[in-house]
């Protein structure tokens, strides 16, 4: 028999404990989180084997991290414009689910060669590259997918939901994933990343999204591609927010290559010390997906960005100072902390923010051309971090990155109008 209405929920659903317009309500929105929260799982073993097989079994130099980092990025800088035409005439979510299977594979593919007695740093170059690849079109069909999902007037909070569940992987991920990796090493802990990721594309392709066909641009390529950049340039507040987010994107990859390299070898932490201490990184973004909305409504969204961009600035100053003993540890847990909650606070605000202002025709070429002009510099940092590291030591680039990113927040603060968007803008129409 059908239950009413008005009978009472079981604990277990989410009526039980959800707020009445908590987005977890909608199935459909909930089916996508669950596979958000599953894949950051896998990201978390990911972001720790990687860069350990490069530096603990391959003995990268600063300069070889660097270029690692660069190689993951170098494809938003070479496709995302044509990736964007590319996306506006596709449906998003077939894109999503092949994007997440594909990586799954790449990943799959380090055991593999390590066994072979393959694994070298031109083939994690080549690994990296691919993911980047992928990155460039699944993870914008990703966003657009969540804006076909969610009203637009909710995309904040949308994507507060969305870092909480990045958060709650972030608190139990590193822990485990840093065990993992003790136990049967950097490559094969890989293994885990793939399935999670395959669990991620079962769950997507249970969605059922309707996409209408008058939504698909047609036209001539370079065309369709240049309405995409104009519209960019033309828009005053887009523009500024590639600037300022394009800007911390450089110091944020001057600093962050360094990260691994400066926990194992100035502070002497082992696999699973490493991975425990990136247990702070969840405290960090599971606080800011909390509360990162409801900071933005007090705040503003402009402003609330730009805090985001001065406490990843300020984790690490305070690293690059942090001497090499057990405060040292907690100097690092502490900046992984900060880079949590600012991250979190810089990307739910810019994402919504630039979503709310673009057409649903143009979301393909706007998410493409915006990550393009945000991480064209990313590329740059990284190499100057690994110099820096590799000649004038690990601190140096800590401390460039995060004097950068406080010279960003005060730029913007005191010179741009973004401090004054307080609310999303109307919807585009």
């Amino acid at each position: 028999m059908a239950e009413t209405a008005t009978a009472s929920p079981r604990w277990w659903t989410p009526a039980a404990w959800l707020s009445p317009r908590d987005l977890l309500r909608e199935p459909l929105y909930r089916r996508l989180w669950t596979s958000v929260l599953i894949s950051s799982f896998g990201g978390q073993i990911t972001m720790l084997a990687l860069p350990l097989a490069a530096a603990v079994l391959l003995h990268a130099t600063p300069t070889q991290m660097g270029w690692l980092s660069a190689m993951e990025l170098a494809p938003f800088v070479l496709f995302s414009l044509p990736a964007g035409v590319w996306l506006d005439r596709m449906r998003k979510l077939p894109v999503y689910v092949a994007g997440e299977g594909m990586i799954a594979l790449a990943v799959g593919s380090i055991p593999a060669a390590w066994a072979l007695g393959w694994l070298s740093m031109p083939f994690l170059y080549g690994v990296a590259f691919l993911i980047g690849s992928v990155y460039v079109t699944a993870g914008s069909a990703a966003q657009i997918v969540l804006t076909q999902i969610v009203p637009r007037e909710r995309l904040v909070e949308a994507h507060a939901k969305n870092a909480l569940a990045g958060s709650i992987a972030e608190v139990a991920g590193p822990g485990a994933a840093g065990a993992l990796i003790r136990m049967v090493g950097a490559p094969f802990a890989l293994l885990a990343d793939a399935v999670l990721l395959v669990a991620s594309v079962l769950i997507l392709r249970g969605l059922k999204i309707e996409e209408s066909p008058h939504a698909l641009v047609k036209g001539a390529f370079r065309a369709v591609l240049v309405e995409g950049m104009r519209f960019v340039a033309g828009h005053k507040l887009l523009v500024l927010l590639a600037v300022l987010v394009g800007s911390w994107q450089l110091c944020n990859h001057m600093a962050m290559v360094m990260q691994v390299l400066f926990a194992t070898r100035e502070l002497g932490l082992d696999e699973g010390q490493l991975g425990l201490c990136y247990i702070g990184l969840g405290i960090g973004t599971i606080s800011a997906g909390f509360f990162g909305d409801r900071l933005s409504s007090r705040l503003g969204v402009g402003r609330c960005l730009l805090l985001g961009i001065f406490m990843t600035g300020i984790g690490w100053i305070q690293l690059a100072f942090a001497p090499a003993n057990r405060w040292g540890v907690a100097s690092f847990v502490l900046m992984l902390m900060c880079f949590g909650v600012g991250a979190v606070l810089i990307f739910i605000n810019f994402l919504a923010l630039r979503q709310s202002v673009t057409p649903q025709p143009l979301l393909g070429r706007m998410t493409s051309t915006m990550r393009w002009l945000i991480l064209l510099p990313a590329p740059l940092g990284a190499l100057i971090g690994g110099w820096l590291g590799e000649h004038l030591g690990l601190r140096y680039a800590l401390a460039a990155g995060g004097f950068a990113a406080l010279a960003v927040a005060g730029v913007g603060l005191v010179f741009t109008h973004l401090r004054d968007v307080r609310q999303l803008p109307q919807q585009a129409h």
